[in-house]
């Protein structure tokens, strides 16, 4: 579960910084990385869901 955490704080980091780069900058590359850090963000919160649901009912 810690690396999951791990990996989701990555994506929200990279996110952060390419659609900040984006918004500032006008910079059109950084906006299709924070568009895939999205599409990741959305993959690993789904299966965080799923892990967490399995704690909880250890």
């Amino acid at each position: 579960m810690k690396e999951l955490l791990g990996k989701i704080n990555a994506e929200i980091a990279s996110f952060q910084e390419n659609s900040d780069s984006q918004l500032e900058n006008g910079n059109k590359a950084a906006g299709i990385r924070a568009r895939k850090a999205s599409l990741e963000l959305t993959k690993l919160l789904k299966e965080f869901r799923q892990v967490s649901i399995e704690e909880s009912k250890k």
